[in-house]
């Protein structure tokens, strides 16, 4: 699991409703180990790892053993991710699902036994809308919200109940009783997490966005994914931990490789393989995260070179003038 992630963004959802159900902000980020920062970008990756440090903080904080079915039946997953939002554009509950099963590695890239985070089988007549996450008793809190994240939003749109029952691999909680409550018929220690769907799913209508705004988000939803399998890479994995650390000052390669598991030495041979440097990879990502801060202005020169490690402005003015053959404050000011 040390490759998996989540996004930024719904990490942030988490928090947010922990928070607004009593837990301390700090606690939470300090036991999972999060830098606040990330939450900048919606799109960037955390460690699986650390979202679930949050979820069990949150709970533990809240003192709601049920938080996690709480978080997928209140938050709407259109309000914090573009996968949400290609559901309610999609033509019919079928495709909304489809495209779900597609995109749903932006909201958590996690290892799946099937071809597919999740798909339709037909099991003795019956369809079954299937989650295929590999060892998802490791961490059953992700089955229950995803699941809940999913049938939530058409039965608040007024969809007709297409749930007919739920299976559940894991043992049955001391909060059952609320498994029953959002789902009807449930049952666990079963050999998959699946829904049992009505067979009218396959046919309503969806449509709450209008059809031509599915083609911008699926356009946008693509290059996010080939972002996504960038970070596979040894440079991938080095650009996600400087980004959470630039303006920390620990932007070297010991810190980073420490944090990979692995030695410097190792670290050095990966980048190697791939015809890059660790100082190339930290210096072409201070240079694009520059250009992103002048552009938005939303922070000044001097705040700029902070963020991305340079704690003297002189020298941050120096690397952007060799980056771009201008000066910060021309690139800041709008043409």
């Amino acid at each position: 699991m040390s490759d998996a992630t989540c996004a930024a963004g719904f990490a942030k959802a988490l928090l947010e409703f922990a928070v607004s159900h009593g837990a301390p902000r700090s606690t939470l980020l300090t036991r999972a180990d999060i830098d606040p920062v990330v939450f900048d970008d919606v799109d960037a990756r955390l460690p699986f790892a650390s979202y679930v440090a949050l979820m069990r903080a949150a709970k533990a904080a809240t003192r709601d053993d049920a938080l996690s079915l709480h978080f997928g039946e209140t938050v709407n997953i259109a309000e914090v991710s573009i996968v949400g939002l290609i559901s309610r554009a999609a033509d019919t509950m079928q495709e909304a699902l489809t495209q779900l099963s597609r995109y749903v590695r932006l909201i958590v890239d996690v290892p799946q036994t099937g071809d597919a985070r999740f798909e339709f089988r037909r099991e003795k007549g019956a369809l079954w809308f299937v989650d295929t996450r590999a060892a998802p008793n490791d961490f059953p809190e992700l089955t229950e919200s995803a699941f809940t994240h999913i049938i939530t939003p058409p039965r608040v749109a007024g969809v007709p109940e297409w749930v007919r029952e739920a299976h559940f691999t894991h043992a049955a909680p001391a909060y059952r009783a609320e498994y029953t409550r959002i789902f009807g018929a449930v049952r666990f220690e079963q050999a998959w997490n699946a829904l049992r769907v009505d067979e009218s799913i396959v046919t309503h209508r969806v449509g709450l966005l209008p059809r031509f705004v599915f083609g911008v988000l699926t356009s946008r939803a693509e290059t996010l994914l080939s972002e996504l399998e960038s970070t596979k890479t040894a440079r991938g994995e080095v650009e996600r931990l400087l980004l959470a650390s630039l303006h920390t000052g620990e932007a070297n390669i010991g810190t980073v490789a420490d944090k990979l598991g692995v030695t410097r030495q190792t670290l050095w041979r990966n980048l190697k393989a791939e015809n890059v440097t660790f100082e190339q990879v930290l210096d072409d990502l201070r240079r694009r995260m520059a250009l992103e801060y002048l552009a938005n202005r939303k922070v000044s020169v001097h705040e700029t070179a902070y963020l991305v490690g340079f704690s003297d402005p002189a020298a941050f003015s120096r690397a952007f003038k060799r980056w771009t053959g201008m000066s910060p404050s021309e690139a800041r000011t709008p043409s």
